[in-house]
C-alpha cells in the first residue's frame, strides 16, 4: 500500500504553494486585518480561475473532476499559507452538500455559480454558544417558511446560498436557503479571527427548498465527517509553517553568543510541536483514504483527524509565539495570525472535546459490533 502523495499530487503541491507565495496571501490577511477584517476577493478569484473551488466536483459543473485527495492537498496548502478565503464555508460544506444531497434543479442552480465563484456557500448548524444538540434545534420550518436564529455563520456576511439544518415535521433535516432574498437579516460578529469573520443570521419566514437526500441528521453528521478531514489538513498545513517560522528563528536569533535554538528549552518546545504535527498528519492521511474511497471507517478516521489537527495546530501556533520570545505577541510579526486562525479552525466544526468524545463513541460502538 502507498501511503504517500502521487507524482501528479506533488505537482499540484508545488503549483499551489508557488500561487498562494507569489500572491502574497498571508500579507493579503494582514492588509484585511488592518482594515477590520474580511475575505481575500481577488485571491477567492484566483483560485476559481485555477479550478480550486470545483477542484473534486465533476467538469459536468465546471468543476475540476480531481479526487478528494488532491483537494486535501490544497487544503493544506491554503492553510500553510493562513489564505484569507471562505474555503471551507463554501467548497467542504456548501458545495459539498449540494453535490451528494441536492436535486438536480439545486446542482444546476448552484454548483456552476459556485464553482465559478460567481457566489459563496455557507453552512449552518449552530444556535448560540455550547455543543449542537439536534434534538433541541429553535430553527423552524413550517409551510414552506423557515424561521429562527442561526449563530455563528462562518462567512455568513458574504454568502449567497446557505445550507441549514431545521427542525421540519420529519425531523432534523438540511435545507437550501438563498440568504439574498426576503425573510434573511443578517449581522457581523466580531471573531478572533477578522480574515474568517462570522454573522448572525436570522430568517423571518424565509423560503427554503429541502435538500432531498438529506432527509436525516445521520447526513448532517456525515458531512460533518468529510469537512472535518480537510479542515484537519488545513490545521497541519497551518502548524507546519509555524514550526517552520519557529525554527527559522530560533537559528538566527542569538542570545549569550550563540543561536537560541541551541538551548535545550527552545530544543524541546519545537520536538514537542513536531512530534504533535507528524501525528496529526498521519491522522490526516489516514483520513483523506477514507474520505476518497468513503470508506466504512470514515467516522472514526475523521474524529480522529479533528481531534489530532486542533491539537498540532493549537500547540505550533502557541509555541511559535514562546519562541519569538518578546515579539511574538506583536501585531508586526505573523505569529499571531496563525494563532488566530488555529483558534478559529478549532471551534468551526465543533470543538476538539465534543470531538474527542464523538472518537470515543464511535471507536466503543465499533469494537462492540
Amino acid at each position: 500500500m502507498n501511503f504517500d502523495f502521487s507524482e501528479q499530487q506533488d505537482l499540484l503541491r508545488e503549483q499551489a504553494r508557488r500561487f498562494l507565495s507569489d500572491q502574497g496571501a498571508i500579507a493579503r490577511a494582514r492588509k484585511l486585518l488592518d482594515a477590520g477584517g474580511g475575505f481575500d476577493r481577488e485571491l477567492w478569484q484566483g483560485m476559481a480561475e485555477l479550478g480550486w473551488l470545483g477542484a473534486a466536483l465533476p467538469e459536468h459543473y465546471g468543476g475540476a473532476g480531481l479526487s478528494y485527495v488532491d483537494l486535501c492537498v490544497l487544503a493544506e496548502e491554503i492553510g500553510r499559507a493562513n489564505a484569507a478565503v471562505p474555503f471551507s464555508s463554501s467548497v467542504y460544506m456548501a458545495a459539498e452538500a449540494i453535490y451528494r444531497y441536492g436535486s438536480d434543479a439545486q446542482k444546476d442552480t448552484w454548483l456552476t455559480k459556485l464553482i465559478s465563484g460567481e457566489a459563496i456557500g455557507s453552512f449552518a448548524a449552530a444556535e448560540g454558544n455550547g455543543p449542537l444538540r439536534i434534538e433541541q434545534l429553535h430553527t423552524q420550518f413550517t409551510a414552506g417558511k423557515t424561521n429562527g436564529t442561526k449563530t455563528p455563520v462562518s462567512d455568513g456576511m458574504e454568502a449567497d446560498v446557505l445550507v441549514t439544518l431545521v427542525n421540519a415535521e420529519q425531523g432534523a433535516q438540511l435545507y437550501l436557503i438563498d440568504l439574498n432574498a426576503e425573510g434573511v437579516t443578517r449581522e457581523s460578529l466580531t471573531m478572533t479571527d477578522g480574515s474568517r469573520p462570522a454573522a448572525r443570521i436570522e430568517f423571518n419566514d424565509a423560503a427554503a427548498t429541502l435538500l432531498p437526500g438529506a432527509t436525516s441528521a445521520k447526513v448532517w453528521h456525515t458531512l460533518l465527517d468529510r469537512a472535518a478531514i480537510l479542515v484537519a489538513f488545513e490545521q497541519v498545513g497551518g502548524a507546519e509553517a509555524c514550526l517552520e517560522m519557529a525554527r527559522d528563528y530560533a537559528m538566527d536569533r542569538y542570545a549569550f553568543g550563540r543561536p537560541i535554538g541551541s538551548f535545550q528549552a527552545i530544543k524541546h518546545k519545537l520536538a514537542d510541536v513536531y512530534v504533535a504535527n507528524q501525528l496529526a498528519r498521519s491522522n490526516a492521511y489516514f483520513g483523506a483514504w477514507a474520505l476518497n474511497a468513503d470508506a466504512p471507517e470514515l467516522p472514526v478516521a475523521a474524529a480522529a483527524a479533528r481531534v489530532a489537527g486542533c491539537r498540532a495546530f493549537d500547540l505550533a501556533s502557541k509555541e511559535n509565539i514562546q519562541t519569538h520570545g518578546g515579539m511574538g505577541f506583536t501585531w508586526d510579526l505573523d505569529c499571531h495570525l496563525y494563532y488566530r486562525r488555529a483558534k478559529a479552525l478549532g471551534v468551526g466544526l465543533g470543538s476538539a472535546r465534543v470531538w474527542k468524545n464523538r472518537l470515543v463513541g464511535r471507536l466503543q460502538m465499533r469494537n462492540a459490533a
